[in-house]
């Protein structure tokens, strides 16, 4: 028995949830992050079959053996696709190699041959600029230990130096989206999938704006769009009939965010 078989719905704490196709190629490991949500735009976009499995990450679900035989670095979102390479089951994490394996899978929504250059630099600026210092802004504004902090007029440095990264990021893709309907090209691909994602949790992001893209003309255009479609929609509630743990307590902090604290004594 493979490793991830252990999440049988019957005895583990994964809930699955089948969507409305009756049969399921992709098992999608997810909770309700931005990563997560823009994996889940792919699957409804591209129609795909899949089986929709709860991880939560509150309870720490995520560093389970079994969880960690189909993600070793104990994140979500990952996948496992039954008919792989070679009619093989294979796993894939990382929101963008997942949406790099399923657009090159399915062959849909990763433009034309002659931007694939392009595509790969967004995806990676979107990997590793927009995302990461997305998430370390929402981080030391709502859940770091000195969080009092960014609650006075004066917001400490690391709330500014994140904030204001992120914001930058967004004049990137502001001033590139000028004149662009898309990211890429002229086709809807998989970049505009993974800045969905984050720009989605831009209010939590420039926390305390009425307004948080309104100084960004071209990307709250580009972004209403994207949102506007009917699989955005269709993501947004993938899984919300799952009740995940909502205390931001001590247990979660632990499994959230382990590294804050002392690694445990033998």
């Amino acid at each position: 028995m493979k490793a991830h078989d252990a999440l049988d719905p019957s005895t583990a704490v994964y809930t699955r949830r089948t969507c409305h196709k009756e049969y399921s190629m992709i098992r999608f490991y997810f909770h309700s992050t931005p990563n997560a949500a823009k994996v889940a735009l792919f699957l409804e976009e591209a129609n795909l079959p899949y089986t929709a499995i709860p991880v939560d990450t509150n309870k720490g679900e995520q560093h389970t053996a079994a969880f960690r035989a189909i993600n070793p670095n104990g994140k979500v979102p990952a996948i496992i696709d039954t008919e792989g390479p070679g009619g093989k089951e294979v796993r894939v994490f990382d929101s963008t190699a997942i949406l790099i394996y399923l657009a090159e899978k399915t062959n849909r929504f990763i433009g034309i041959p002659e931007n694939r250059p392009e595509l790969l630099s967004w995806l990676l600026f979107i990997a590793s600029g927009l995302g990461p210092f997305s998430g370390q802004a929402v981080y030391f504004q709502f859940a770091a230990p000195h969080f009092q902090f960014a609650e006075r007029n004066s917001p400490a440095s690391a709330v500014n130096r994140y904030r204001r990264e992120a914001e930058r990021h967004y004049r990137v893709l502001n001033e590139h989206l000028s004149g662009r309907d898309y990211i890429v090209g002229s086709n809807y691909t998989i970049a505009d999938m993974s800045a969905w994602g984050w720009l989605d949790r831009a209010p939590k992001v420039l926390r305390r704006e009425v307004d948080p893209l309104a100084a960004f003309p071209e990307l709250k255009r580009w972004f209403a769009a994207i949102d506007a479609r009917p699989a955005a929609s269709r993501a947004r509630v993938v899984g919300k009939e799952h009740v995940s743990k909502t205390d931001f307590d001590e247990e979660a902090k632990r499994v959230l965010f382990p590294s804050n604290y002392s690694p445990a004594r033998e």
